[in-house]
């Protein structure tokens, strides 16, 4: 029987599977997207990380601010206050402005009324800067606002609360209420300071001049989606 010769060993190389040009792509577009996300964000968040390093860092030493800051800052409550119309106003529609905030109740006694001439008079110091700063007033309780109070607050905005709800927001110092401080919350909607009780306005303003100068190559007057700034009143 005829023997058949030896074959050397063949090996069969296969080719190696080619990777989707378009998958390639894709995912090459998808690592482009979330750099170009990335790089919006930051460039998006710089104006209001810098008025903060200017404000809370870069100070002249033996310089301190009058005003408690508050750590960590609080976001507005999701919410809701009425308005003089009854209608519903979700706190957090109050954000994209400086807000100097008073809390009392609707009675509004000899403190209260004291309480919101100075702020006020306070906005007013701000001269051409006071657009960029609403006056709020957060009322709790029932009744009505009589009808001087309800001119005499006109350029503010008043909305009424509960009072159990705001207390999960906002917080007085140790051995004070509520009523007795005025807040301030800035256009990203965070609660960031809390002047003490009783008020010195002449440091307090001290404090609102240096947060707008710090704050004024970012933050404009009036919200984003008003036809115009808010009107000086």
């Amino acid at each position: 029987m005829a023997q058949t010769p030896d074959e050397p060993l063949t090996l069969t190389v296969h080719s190696l599977p080619q990777l989707d040009q378009a998958s390639a792509r894709d995912a090459a577009s998808t690592r482009a997207g979330r750099w170009k996300m990335l790089a919006l964000l930051l460039v998006s968040a710089a104006p209001v990380i810098a008025s903060y390093v200017t404000y809370y860092v870069v100070r002249p030493e033996g310089r301190r601010n009058y005003g408690e800051l508050i750590d960590p800052q609080r976001p507005l409550p999701a919410f809701s206050g009425r308005d003089a119309q009854g209608q519903a106003v979700p706190l957090t529609a109050l954000k994209d402005q400086w807000l100097l905030i008073s809390v009392a109740d609707s009675a509004c006694d000899d403190a209260c009324q004291q309480r919101l001439y100075l702020q006020r008079q306070l906005r007013e110091t701000l001269g051409k800067e006071k657009d960029r700063l609403d006056w709020v007033w957060l009322r709790t309780g029932d009744t009505a606002l009589p009808e001087p109070l309800r001119q005499a607050t006109s350029a503010a905005r008043v909305l009424q609360v509960d009072a159990q709800q705001l207390a999960t927001w906002l917080v007085p110092a140790p051995g004070h209420r509520l009523e007795d401080h005025l807040y301030l919350v800035d256009p990203l909607g965070n609660w960031m300071m809390r002047f003490p009780a009783p008020l010195d306005p002449k440091q307090a303003k001290r404090d609102l001049d240096r947060l707008m100068r710090a704050a004024a190559f970012w933050d404009q007057p009036g919200r984003p989606n008003d036809a115009a700034p808010a009107p000086t009143r």
